[in-house]
């Protein structure tokens, strides 16, 4: 038997879908203006630059940005090609494949950071007060666990 939702679950998906498309369309856009990155490009910059020796295996890497990994690939391809990554082979795995913030990456990365932090304050954060950004914290962390 189905649970449907009722009214205030109802409200509470659609107002996150919504919103969370809003938010992600707006931020995606001005990195974009700013930069000429996209939100995922950046998001596999940081992920990257977080990363011992900047470099992290490529299915690792899917899972962390989730995304599908012909997915990711085809965005590799065109960072590589604009010289932010790299590939390198698995010494240790020849079916392996690193992908690697290249010394250009980091620079991208560290110019677009500031508008970036900005942009995630103008749209989100300065709308909300420190309770609710701890609240929205707390849940999405439960649903991350």
């Amino acid at each position: 038997m189905t649970r449907w939702l009722d009214d205030d679950e109802m409200a509470f998906w659609r107002a996150y879908t919504v919103a969370a498309g809003r938010l992600n369309a707006a931020i995606d856009a001005d990195l974009r203006s700013e930069s000429g990155l996209t939100l995922d490009d950046y998001e596999v910059l940081v992920h990257l630059s977080e990363a011992p020796d900047r470099r992290v295996r490529m299915s690792e890497l899917a899972e962390r940005v989730v995304q599908s990994r012909s997915r990711l690939t085809q965005r590799i391809d065109r960072m590589v090609t604009r010289g932010l990554v790299e590939r390198q082979q698995c010494p240790d795995d020849r079916r392996g494949t690193f992908a690697v913030l290249t010394d250009e990456g980091m620079t991208a990365l560290e110019a677009a950071a500031p508008g970036h932090v900005a942009s995630v304050r103008r749209h989100l954060l300065d709308h909300l007060d420190v309770t609710q950004i701890r609240a929205g914290a707390d849940l999405f962390g439960t649903l991350l666990d």
